[in-house]
């Protein structure tokens, strides 16, 4: 039997039923590279789908990740079988540990020559996928793909949200037996994730509602299933109505927009460290009620970053079970949908009394003293001077309310979680959970498709933005007016930290690069660039970004000033 389609067919094939269905399920883009199964489907057999060609296929794992996170909708992306399914596995598994409901696809060896690790390329691609989606299959009859598209599609909609994965053998997915078309029932596909709701659960808002009508400092730690809830708006309205500050997770900064009176800001482990100043404490000692809104662990806010201080009442308020009762037992757990939460608890609260929030006066004056610094360094920026100038040109660009800060994964990526300006939901951008190298490009690219009326600017350090550099022509051939910003220290700063935790030296054969002309390499890949070495020349490059209308990258020489002192709330 051939490996290669003998002809076009004139009735519709698995492909065609395939795609139809992604698209009943609202999903207009794939994402991917395609290998020999092209001879099966081409991605132009239903109309309203666009196939986006990216140089790798992690790339177009995370595209597809970001673009359902922003969304709130299934995403597909694509890779060829073998390899390009082991490429797509980092896709994968960022998508299942921050939570976006992407359909992930891969092409199989034919049906009759699956013979994993002794066959051309062929793996066992459903046991690769299993452990890190929420469903995993292999087509085995063409008539079943719509079934398979149906049940991927309710698995990824379901809390925690995450990938499902299909592995299409080849010759199935250019078969035409049992494929008809038109006559499926209508797609079902979530207005929103479903979740956990304990028949209960109102009991345990109640006991809920009693800690915070005793609650002297109660606060809102915020993460990002509430925002999948639909819950933001109703969060802001009680936070406000009780005098309640919200700190939140990497990921669901924007709950409250940035100069927020009560918006306490996103907490990193890293905080205390980089500015040299007792933020934990300031943020968590005088709270006495936690109230853990739309928790999730995998977003790397760790209970023992809120045990500052005195002793603290604690409420997980989360759509599924509790996953780690070891390291974190709540006294009430509220298992439902987070915006029903609150809007019972807005209820039941309409007598109280507006709370005497706690002052964090001192860490706001030590971060505005942080992003003011005026100094010229003669090695290189520092990081906290670039956060600044990109968080100035995104209010000018994108106003009120709009704009989108992506950051790729180092040390430069907590300060973002302490600086960036975030103004709505996902207004800025990272992988909390999975955190990868190279993460940044195929951010933004998603995030531009979300939003493509508003500026993207994504910040990224010369390590994992090289390692995935190559989509870069990517950007620049789908022309998305992406303003990247290249941190260039020709280290891997982070695990230069790191070593300095450990041993109090580091090892340049471990971290240290040698030097790239990120200038050079965008113009290469068909993107304008230049370098910038102070705050003027960064600003007024960043403003041309702005205006391009066509992706633009900007080089920054930066150093880090980083001491061994400050980092204990890294410790498990």
């Amino acid at each position: 039997m051939s490996r290669v389609s003998t002809g076009p067919k004139n009735e519709p094939t698995a492909a065609h039923a395939l795609l139809t269905r992604l698209h009943e399920h609202g999903v207009d883009k794939v994402f991917g590279v395609v290998g020999r199964e092209a001879a099966s489907i081409l991605f132009d057999e239903v109309e309203g789908i666009e196939f986006v060609l990216t140089r790798h296929e992690f790339t177009a794992g995370v595209a597809a990740d970001v673009l359902a996170r922003i969304s709130g909708r299934p995403q597909a992306c694509w890779a060829t079988l073998g390899p390009g399914m082991t490429n797509l596995s980092t896709g994968i598994a960022t998508s299942i540990l921050d939570r976006s409901p992407v359909i992930a696809l891969a092409a199989q060896s034919e049906s009759h020559d699956i013979f994993p690790n002794d066959t051309h390329q062929c793996l066992d691609l459903v046991a690769i996928a299993k452990p890190m989606t929420k469903y995993a299959v292999e087509l085995e009859r063409p008539s079943e793909i719509t079934d398979l598209v149906d049940s991927a599609v309710s698995a990824a909609m379901t809390e925690p949200v995450g990938p499902s994965f299909i592995s299409l053998p080849v010759d199935l997915l250019g078969s035409s037996e049992g494929i008809t078309l038109g006559n499926n029932p209508p797609a079902r596909t979530p207005a929103k994730p479903t979740g956990t709701v304990d028949a209960d659960w109102k009991s345990a808002a109640d006991e809920a509602v009693e800690l915070l009508r005793g609650a002297k400092h109660p606060v809102l730690a915020v993460g990002a299933a509430a925002i999948r809830s639909g819950a933001v708006d109703a969060i802001r309205a009680l936070a406000e109505r009780l005098n309640i500050p919200v700190i939140t997770t990497y990921i669901a900064k924007g709950i409250l927009p940035h100069e927020h009176e009560l918006n306490y800001g996103a907490v990193t482990g890293y905080m205390d460290g980089i500015l040299g100043f007792p933020a934990l404490e300031t943020l968590f000692a005088p709270v006495d009620v936690v109230l853990t809104v739309g928790y999730d662990y995998a977003e790397d806010l760790r209970p023992s970053m809120w045990a500052r201080g005195q002793e603290k009442k604690t409420v997980r308020i989360s759509p599924t079970p509790n996953p780690i009762p070891r390291v974190y037992r709540p006294t009430v757990d509220v298992v439902t949908d987070v915006l029903a939460f609150v809007e019972y608890v807005d209820a039941a609260t309409a007598d109280l009394a507006a709370k005497d929030r706690h002052d964090i006066a001192p860490l706001r004056a030590r971060i505005a003293e942080f992003l003011a610094d005026p100094t010229e360094y003669e090695d290189g920026m520092r990081v906290h001077q670039v956060m600044d100038s990109m968080n100035e040109v995104m209010a000018e660009a994108a106003g009120p309310g709009r704009g989108t800060i992506v950051s790729d994964i180092g040390f430069f990526r907590h300060y973002g979680v302490l600086f960036a300006r975030a103004d709505q939901p996902f207004g800025f951008l990272t992988s909390a959970g999975c955190s990868s190298f190279g993460y940044g490009i195929p951010a933004a690219i998603g995030a531009q498709m979300a939003r493509p009326g508003e500026p993207t600017f994504l910040i990224a350090g010369d390590g994992g933005f090289h390692s995935n550099s190559a989509d870069l022509e990517t950007i620049a051939r789908l022309n998305l007016p992406i303003v990247t910003v290249v941190v260039n220290n020709d280290t891997n700063g982070l695990i230069e930290l790191y070593q300095n935790l450990g041993h109090r030296r580091s090892h340049d054969p471990a971290v240290k690069f040698g030097s790239v002309d990120f200038v050079a390499l965008a113009e290469a890949n068909g993107v304008d660039a230049t370098r910038a070495t102070s705050r003027e020349e960064l600003l007024a490059a960043l403003r041309k970004g702005a205006e391009l209308g066509r992706p633009f990258l900007i080089e920054v020489p930066v150093n880090y000033d980083f001491t061994t002192g400050g980092f204990g709330a890294l410790s498990i």
